[in-house]
């Protein structure tokens, strides 16, 4: 009979023990938790601080009464293990100690508390990983004398609880470290979501390094004070700034990890120590793309890697292959998702790419209700392989990011998007998907019958450029130009763009095209184009992002047209 014993309760160990039991009906099967509870949702911590899970009970996925009767698994709750002997394969608890043929290593991560001045000495704050945690923000971040929350680190739980916090009416701050929140995102899509957040009351700061909590007479935080002299009086403060794996115990017993302490496993969750098997925050995976060790702290990769871990501790064998940074959140009526490899990636890595954007209805415009959905697809120059994505909007998003993650894992080439044979429906999506429409985008970049600029290229093109030495043509109608436009643009609706091809053609100028979210100017581009006119650029996204990126926009006094 073969003794297993299984390490930490969250996730990855409870999967990994169900599992084994599946997999061997005679294998003694043992979990330990340090805690009193196993299996609990952390990542519905935030949807139950504003009541959209309703009871503290719902959090907790299996408790530990199943792993018990229905699975004849042995769980020790409220007992730590203290000690690993991986050469005589002895564990040790300050109950005793136990033998093991196989051993699965899923102690999850710890949150990070940085080094701000008093914290130690202050009550009234807290992370947000444990029923702990959550149990204290309850009481107290949530009571009604706590009017004033701060979040710090906005990350994908300081955004989820912040964004909670405030649906519960609470008054909040979000302080970020670095210069976007979301910085998993490229910073105009990090830009988009902290708009959305400003709209709904949440004060935000970026580049906020907090040095010092300022205490009053009980040695409660009473006030947030930031580098730069910038304060923010507060009732409670989460902290939300990363997390640090568990692997202390096998690291001291030689096993191979990265940079920050997770525990290098091949596709068998196998460490580099014998019989000792490892899943969940505490561990590193590869990168399907990069083919190197990663970091990626989900639940979805915690229960696959418990699942495999689980099962090759009893003899069977299953692999968990990697993973490549697919990531979705709410933020209030939106959705910020992302696949595989942005741009801050792929010029690390020094790997050549292209970009196409895109802005298209999730639904047909006849359908009640259309709403955008910005997709921005990051492909590989040479092969036209997809190697990222990033999209944001209100309908559609999940949706299409799975798709894109499929695509990925699948090795597609940009072009063969427009070959999926993706669902349609109304309610659902227009004839043309985001999705394809993409596609058929890069196409026409690739054959060259248009060139994209990006809103960073344009603002940065401006900025080094003066505007004698171009032409940036507004093709949108002139009442919509008069009620907005990008400063220095000239207004050439589409409709009458012909009438204007000398005049334009004689100011031997490069041209800049933008409509309101690209389609326009993509058709003023090819009229330019199949009249002579070649030196000439869309506007990718077109006004409408230009809008949501930058503060700079111009309201023309009188309109300045060329029209015939």
């Amino acid at each position: 009979m073969k003794k297993v014993i299984v390490i930490g309760g969250l996730s990855a160990g409870p999967s990994a023990a169900a599992k084994a039991r599946r997999e061997d009906e005679t294998a003694e099967i043992i979990l330990f938790e340090k805690g009193a509870n196993i299996s609990y949702a952390t990542c519905g911590m935030p949807y139950a601080f504003s009541g959209v899970i309703e009871d503290r009970s719902n959090l907790i996925v299996v408790k530990p009464e199943l792993l018990k009767s229905r699975f004849n698994i042995d769980v020790r709750l409220n007992e730590e293990i203290i000690k690993i002997d991986t050469k005589n394969k002895v564990v040790y608890s300050k109950k005793g100690d136990y033998g093991y043929d196989t051993l699965v290593f899923a102690t999850g991560a710890k949150s990070i508390v940085p080094p701000i001045k008093n914290i130690e000495k202050s009550t009234n704050w807290s992370t947000c990983r444990s029923m702990i945690d959550f149990d204290k923000i309850t009481e107290e971040g949530l009571a009604s004398q706590s009017k004033h929350i701060t979040v710090i680190g906005a990350g994908l739980i300081g955004v989820e609880v912040a964004e909670n916090l405030r649906d519960a009416g609470k008054e909040v701050t979000l302080i970020e470290g670095d210069n976007q929140i979301l910085n998993m995102w490229q910073p105009k899509f990090g830009k988009f979501a902290e708009e959305v957040l400003k709209d709904k009351g949440i004060e935000v700061i970026t580049s906020g390094l907090v040095s010092e909590f300022k205490l009053d007479d009980e040695w409660k935080i009473s006030e947030v004070i930031i580098e730069d002299g910038k304060t923010v009086k507060t009732d409670f403060v989460i902290l939300s700034v990363g997390i640090k794996p568990n692997t202390e115990l096998l690291i001291e017993n030689g096993a191979e990890h990265i940079t920050n302490g997770a525990l290098k496993v091949n596709e068998r969750m196998e460490t580099s120590i014998n019989d000792v098997y490892a899943a969940g925050d505490n561990v590193s995976i590869k990168n399907i793309q990069t083919g190197k060790f990663d970091y990626f702290p989900l639940g979805t990769h915690s229960n696959k890697a418990g699942r495999a871990a689980g099962a090759n501790a009893v003899g069977s064998s299953i692999e968990f292959k990697g993973a490549y940074k697919t990531a979705i959140i709410k933020v209030f009526d939106y959705t910020l998702a992302r696949t595989g490899m942005n741009p801050k990636a792929l010029k690390h890595l020094d790997i050549s790419f292209k970009t196409v954007l895109t802005i298209a209805g999730a639904t047909p415009g006849y359908y009640p209700g259309q709403k955008d959905l910005i997709t921005e697809i990051y492909y590989d120059s040479k092969s036209e392989v997809i190697l990222g994505a990033e999209l944001f909007g209100e309908v559609g998003v999940d949706k299409r990011i799975d798709v894109l993650s499929t695509a990925i894992y699948a090795k597609l080439k940009v072009s063969d998007l427009a070959q999926l044979d993706l669902a349609y429906a109304p309610p659902y999506s227009p004839a043309k998907d985001p999705v394809v429409v993409s596609s058929f985008v890069s196409e026409n970049i690739l054959n060259e019958n248009s060139t994209q600029m990006s809103i960073e290229e344009l603002e940065s093109y401006l900025n080094d450029k003066k505007s004698s030495e171009y032409l940036l043509i507004d093709v949108r109608t002139v009442d919509e130009y008069e009620k907005g436009t990008i400063p220095e643009a000239l207004s050439y609706p589409l409709d009458s763009i012909r009438n204007n091809i000398e005049i334009i053609k004689n100011k031997n100028k490069p041209v800049l095209i933008f409509c309101q979210k690209g389609l326009r100017g993509y058709l003023a581009e090819l009229i330019l184009r199949h009249n002579g006119i070649k030196n000439v650029v869309n506007i990718a996204g077109g006004y409408k992002l230009w809008q949501m990126y930058s503060d700079k926009i111009t309201i023309p006094k009188p309109v300045f047209v060329d029209l015939k």
